[in-house]
């Protein structure tokens, strides 16, 4: 992850805001949304990072993740606890360290209305002694009285030139072989998200075992739904429009749209590509098959 607020790729608008904040000492209650991989929760890090020093950074910083208790309950004890405690005192370096804690809210558009609505209180309350970074892939997914209370900094997916630039530096420090049609692919089926993009090289690494990766195990790694271009998601969104528009009764229709919607619940919940497009597929062919 990027150390300091300048190492941060892509975001210059977000950058030479925070460093104005900085040079301050000071910052607003924020709100980070964007696609993922693009560098939101490491923005907010890194900020902390210079704020507050290595030192005083594990005491100062609350970082809440969706895997976390989020619940209004979490939101009145352990959030409020953390906000209520006044902080002192300076950074060994001599640099001034501002009077406040951060407590950082990752994906807090999983977080319920009730806990959100929790959530305004205490960012009024503890105004002077806390601020809020909620983080977030979307905006709508937030309630009207927390956006209103923060400044909002909008992420873009990163461009293919800065990544294919992230991925060389990576694998030049990592002493990791890869060709350039490598990079250029890797760049391709990660679409703008630099963890992805991470994920898939360290993946490569370890499956070509310290020789050069290619265009091909990169491939491999990222299947071939992703090699043609479709992402699972992608062809269950088609499939539903070409089921509605084809001359099908009525059960079979509600019998493959119902399917559709089991998968897409899978699909966003994690589970693997392949297996639910063989099942999808099974259910869709058990069904033609009936106007045979």
């Amino acid at each position: 992850r990027p150390k300091c607020v300048d190492e941060v790729a892509f975001q210059e608008e977000v950058v030479a805001v925070l460093k104005k904040s900085l040079e301050g000492a000071d910052l607003p209650n924020l709100l980070f949304y964007g696609p993922p991989g693009t560098g939101k929760t490491s923005t907010i890090l890194a900020a902390a990072r210079e704020l507050f020093g290595p030192e005083l950074f594990r005491l100062r910083v609350l970082e809440l993740n969706a895997s976390d208790e989020r619940g209004i309950q979490v939101v009145r004890e352990k959030v409020k606890n953390f906000a209520q405690l006044t902080v002192s005192g300076s950074r060994s370096d001599g640099k001034p360290c501002p009077p406040f804690k951060i407590v950082i809210l990752d994906e807090a558009d999983s977080m319920t209305s009730a806990a959100q609505a929790a959530l305004r209180r205490t960012m009024e309350k503890e105004s002077k002694t806390t601020r809020f970074c909620l983080i977030c892939n979307y905006v709508s997914r937030i309630i009207e009285p927390l956006t209103s209370r923060c400044s909002k900094f909008r992420f873009k997916p990163l461009s293919d030139k800065i990544q294919q630039q992230r991925l060389l530096d990576i694998a030049e420090k990592e002493n990791v072989k890869i060709s350039d049609e490598g990079i250029a692919y890797l760049v391709k089926v990660s679409e703008g998200d630099l963890r992805k993009a991470i994920t898939f090289l360290q993946s490569a690494t370890r499956l070509t075992g310290g020789k050069e990766i290619t265009e091909k195990v990169i491939t491999d790694i990222a299947g071939d739904l992703i090699d043609e271009g479709h992402a699972a998601t992608q062809l269950v969104n088609q499939l539903h429009d070409v089921v509605v528009e084809n001359n099908l009764s009525d059960k079979q229709k509600s019998i493959i749209t119902e399917k559709l919607a089991e998968v897409d619940k899978c699909l966003a919940d994690g589970a693997d590509e392949y297996l639910q497009l063989i099942s999808l597929c099974a259910t869709v062919m058990q069904q033609l098959s009936q106007n045979c």
